[in-house]
């Protein structure tokens, strides 16, 4: 008969995210393909944790993020039955915790953190990072590939950002002008569809596509011989164009659109009570779909 400790004893937490090593190469992978990797709390707390042992492994000298399953990741998590946004979580910045708080504040000190702080924390890892997509790269999906130094896709991915679509001005990590033409991350935003990865490799956004079957072994090619470089070499090269870009006004353009993105959700929150304007997971795979032509 098990005791009273064993009884009530907290279930083990899900491992949203694998990590290995391979010559060198640490190959980090979102592990929710049951829900299209998309993104709770939990599993960005994981990837920051493999981000983490991969930057202060000395054996390591390049990192791999990649997606199992069909999609690389559908976006932030909006309603599985894994979101989990009420649970108390382990803070990176020095905000205070989100729980327990109302109004604006409640989501904007949480998105602070989980979201931009993060994404901005990743970006500024020293050591290069290959984004190796397939399948869907939506919104928040998009985030993670973006922080990346590389993104290499499979022939048959898509990017997409249909955020408006529930009255939001784009995700937190706005970087869509960086990325794309001014006029094109424009289309991007303003009609929501999906970008084919053929489009996003002339654009510039992507460097190299590959079939699906073909991926992994042609980023692992990638990081080999990126993992022969010198590594300080290669940390001064990335702090180089992170440079560049905040001179650009990176930063400062997304601490801007982070304070509009912040006053969308309070406006969808007095109109409508929710802070996707009442779209739930369903209802946007159901507009998407239907917007790409699929059943």
């Amino acid at each position: 008969m098990a005791s009273d400790a064993e009884t009530h004893a907290p279930a083990a937490e899900p491992d949203f995210i694998t990590y290995t090593v391979v010559d060198n190469v640490a190959w980090v992978m979102l592990n929710r393909p049951q829900y299209s990797n998309a993104q709770n709390y939990r599993l960005l707390a994981q990837l920051d944790g493999a981000f983490r042992r991969a930057v202060e492994d000395d054996e390591v000298k390049v990192i791999v993020l990649g997606g199992e399953g069909k999609h690389f990741s559908a976006g932030h998590d909006i309603g599985t039955p894994e979101k989990d946004s009420d649970l108390p979580r382990t803070r990176t910045s020095l905000w205070w915790d989100h729980n327990g708080k109302g109004g604006a504040e409640r989501q904007y000190v949480l998105e602070q953190d989980a979201y931009l702080g993060l994404c901005r924390r990743w970006q500024d890892i020293p050591k290069p990072m290959i984004a190796m997509v397939q399948g869907a790269c939506i919104a928040g999906g998009l985030m993670l590939a973006w922080v990346c130094d590389l993104i290499v896709a499979s022939e048959d991915a898509f990017f997409q950002d249909p955020t408006l679509r529930m009255a939001m001005p784009g995700v937190e990590y706005f970087a869509h002008a960086f990325e794309l033409p001014p006029r094109v991350a424009r289309e991007l935003l303003l009609l929501g569809e999906r970008m084919p990865a053929s489009r996003a490799y002339q654009l510039g956004m992507v460097n190299r596509l590959h079939p699906r079957e073909t991926l992994r072994e042609e980023v692992g090619k990638i990081a080999a011989e990126l993992a022969t470089r010198d590594r300080f070499a290669m940390a001064l090269t990335c702090q180089a164009f992170n440079f560049v870009e905040d001179l650009r006004g990176k930063r400062q353009a997304m601490d801007g659109v982070f304070h509009m993105h912040h006053l969308a959700h309070a406006q969808n929150q007095l109109m409508t009570g929710n802070l996707v304007g009442g779209l739930d997971a369903k209802a946007m795979a159901k507009a998407n779909k239907a917007q790409a032509g699929e059943g």
